[in-house]
Parts: C-alpha cells; structure tokens; sequence
C-alpha cells in the first residue's frame, strides 16, 4: 500500500507539473515560442537548459507551450465527446426501442470508419484550427463512449431499484441523475483517464503528419516532427517532448486508476 500511494502520488505530481506549465506558460517561459534565439541543435546549457530546435528556437520554451496547447486541446476534445458520449448512452439505456435503435446503428456505422484515417480525409478539406481539431476529435471519440456508457447504464435500468423509483413516478432526468448516473461512474472515471490519453497520442499523431497544430504554435507532436531529422545526428531535441509525451500519458491512468479503486472501496465500505 505505501508503495501504491507513492505511485500514486508521483503520478498526481507529474500531471499538476504539466496542468502548471499549461495554466503560466506565458509566465514562466523564458523566451517567445517562435523566438529564434540561437544556432540550430545546440546542445543544453545555462541559457538553454534543453537545448534549441532545428530553428535556433529555445526547445524549454516550446516545450511549455506545447504542453499548454497539447493539454487543452485534448482535454476540452475529451469532455466534449463525454458529454456527448454519455448522455446519448444514457438516453439510448433509458428509452430503449427507436431511439437507442437509431444511436446504436449511427455509432456502429461510425465505429467502421478507421479514426485515424476519417480524421485526415476531414482535415484535408477543412481548415485546421483548434476549434476543427477539438471537434473532429470529439465525434470520432463519442461513439467509444456512448457504448460503454450505453452498456453500464443497460445493467442499471433492469434492477429493482430502478424499477421501484419508476413505479415512484420519478422522471426521467431523475432517473438519469440519481439512479444511473451515480452507479456508472466508476467506469466512466477511468474511461475518462483512457480516453484523454489517447487523445493527447491522437492529436500527437495528427501533428506529426502535418495536418494538426499548425505553426506557429506548438504542440509536442509537431515539435517530434520538426525534430526528427536529427536524430541521425545524434540531437536528442526530438526526445524531450516525446519523453513528456509518455510521462503525462502514463501518469494520467495511474493517477485515474487510483482515484477510482477509491471511489470503489469506499462504495463497498458503505
């Protein structure tokens, strides 16, 4: 148990660095992210703690925009498709007959199509800006969690204890806030965790071909991709943000999977 906690904590600690660096980017970064600043590639030192880029640009400061460009994105994608994942389960659960028919069918269709690949066609032909990328990230994420929202709340709607508060007359946005709800969110919790990470390595995906953020900002996706060449050189430019990548990643289920091994012990202990 102590060495979970310390996991634990050391996961909580990572994801509060990086949530920092995103909320005082602007404060703490010691020079402008597009800020040519000295020879490409140079290697760490006093002034350039993590060395610069291909470009001369200080790779500390790109590194804490970044961070604040990849977390908001991906977060405000995932509550996004959350919100809409979870209520149309939720709905499709409740209701049942045309209407679960017909959002079943639509997610089905939906979940056909290859995420990776639907979300370049639609980024080829739209302009590509945070508010297209949130979006098409959202809708192509919805439909993971309107299944597992959609199934956890069908186990719910056949109990006894939602069928008393129906014969109570209690309606439906009752139901859905006091019966259902309370009941799945152990599985959305740490869904949530899942589905945030994946859309940090998504939008990390689309940058690093091109067709997500775009210059001059700068996310930790496109910073790899900027970067790559000179790994053949030896610069390990490219491994600073893919490095922040996997630690975020990883601290964010670690940090999720606590929080909700105790949100379940403490629904048995009641």
């Amino acid at each position: 148990m102590n060495r979970h906690n310390l996991l634990l904590f050391c996961a909580a600690a990572v994801v509060v660095f990086f949530l920092a660096m995103a909320l005082f980017a602007p404060l703490i970064a010691p020079y402008e992210v597009g800020e040519s600043v000295s020879d490409a590639w140079e290697d760490s030192s006093a002034a350039f703690p993590l060395g610069t880029d291909n470009l001369g640009r200080d790779m500390l400061t790109r590194l804490i925009y970044g961070a604040r460009t990849t977390i908001l994105i991906a977060l405000a994608a995932t509550l996004l498709s959350f919100f809409v994942g979870s209520i149309s389960g939720l709905l499709a659960a409740s209701r049942r007959g045309w209407l679960d028919s017909i959002l079943s069918r639509t997610v089905d269709l939906l979940l056909s199509f290859p995420p990776l690949i639907f979300a370049l066609v639609m980024l080829s032909v739209l302009p590509v800006n945070h508010f297209t990328l949130i979006t098409i990230m959202a809708f192509l994420d919805f439909t993971r969690v309107f299944r597992l929202s959609r199934a956890a709340s069908l186990s719910i709607v056949t109990s006894d204890f939602y069928e008393a508060a129906k014969l109570r007359g209690e309606t439906t946005l009752y139901l859905l806030r006091h019966e259902i709800l309370p009941n799945i969110l152990p599985p959305l919790l740490s869904e949530f965790g899942l589905r945030f990470s994946f859309m940090i390595l998504f939008l990390s995906s689309l940058s690093f071909l091109g067709l997500g953020v775009q210059p001059p900002d700068a996310d930790w996706g496109s910073l790899v991709k900027e970067n790559k060449d000179g790994i053949a050189f030896g610069i390990t430019a490219p491994l600073v943000p893919a490095t922040a990548i996997a630690l975020l990643v990883v601290s964010v289920n670690i940090l999720v999977d606590g929080v909700v091994n105790r949100v379940v012990r403490g629904d048995k202990q009641r």
